[in-house]
């Protein structure tokens, strides 16, 4: 996730972090080409296209732009709601931690449940972001982390692991009935925002949007230069990249945040957002947290 300060009107132009221009520079340069080969020819050839102008275009570029703003709001709805289930992910942490604390009166019992909890983080983004992050558990469960890693779905054996925890507790009468109803429904809740993030991971936008707009895309710009030739002349091949730019930027950007849960630049920043959870676990038990994450260059990951 890209966080920075609004920049200059000087510096905004120049803004590569964060931006899709350089995954959209092909199409750009691209189409300024084409534009500037289709205006020498018909110069070239003396053609005669026509009065029509760009009246055609406009009624088409109005479609495509209705297009490509439900595509871009359903993308970043899908972004926001992302980011409100790990929100609530660190809610219901913090709730865990403090009442784990409240109802477990063993140290001994207590932390490691609830080091189980900051495990269960960094396997849930692991499995968002198929990524390996074993290393990243480690410190919490040791060598309990090649068990977990053997699982099919890493965060629900977590959760598992600590549901067992609770059980032996509640058998060996140190948890009350209560206490365990209380413990178990976090557990519930935890599992429930778990299968809200793989419902969005698992459940992409339409593949037919996603062809439609950029089958539109393409043909617009193929056939716009042709309607701006006879009025732009050779302004055309820059009024061709701005089209190809809005367009394609769009469709770039609905790309990145179809899928918040990646590495990109303007995706969540699952890692810091682990360690929120580990601050608030740490200061639950007493002990000295981590420091939270810096931004590299502006990015958080």
């Amino acid at each position: 996730m890209i966080v920075r300060p609004r920049t200059g009107l000087l510096k905004l132009f120049f803004v590569m972090r964060g931006s899709v221009v350089p995954r959209i520079l092909p199409q750009i340069f691209g189409f300024a080409l084409y534009g500037a080969v289709v205006v020498a020819t018909i110069k070239a050839l003396d053609l005669n296209l026509g009065d029509a102008g760009v009246a055609p275009f406009a009624l088409l570029g109005v479609a495509l732009s209705i297009y490509l703003g439900f595509r871009n709001n359903a993308a970043y709805d899908r972004w926001w709601e992302a980011r409100k289930l790990w929100g609530q992910l660190v809610f219901e942490i913090r709730n865990l931690a403090r009442a784990a604390n409240a109802m477990i009166s063993d140290r001994d019992e207590l932390r490691p449940f609830l080091m189980d909890a900051l495990a269960f983080c960094h396997f849930l983004r692991g499995e968002l972001r198929r990524v390996d992050t074993r290393d990243a558990a480690r410190p919490f469960i040791g060598d309990a982390v090649d068990e977990i890693h053997a699982a099919a779905n890493k965060p629900d054996a977590t959760i598992r692991r600590m549901g067992s925890r609770l059980a032996v507790l509640k058998r060996a009468k140190a948890l009350e009935a209560m206490d365990y109803r209380i413990l178990d429904e976090r557990l519930s809740a935890i599992a429930a925002l778990q299968a809200g993030c793989e419902r969005i991971m698992g459940t992409p936008l339409p593949f037919a949007y996603t062809l439609l707009l950029q089958r539109t895309a393409y043909v617009f710009c193929l056939l716009l230069p042709f309607g701006l030739a006879a009025s732009a002349g050779w302004a055309t091949p820059l009024f061709t990249a701005l089209i190809a730019y809005t367009f394609f930027g769009l469709d770039a950007l609905s790309e990145e945040l179809e899928d918040p849960f990646g590495m990109e630049a303007n995706d969540l920043a699952l890692d810091g957002l682990c360690r929120v959870c580990e601050i608030s676990v740490f200061e639950a038990l007493g002990e000295t947290p981590p420091p939270m994450l810096a931004a590299e260059n502006f990015f958080y990951s």
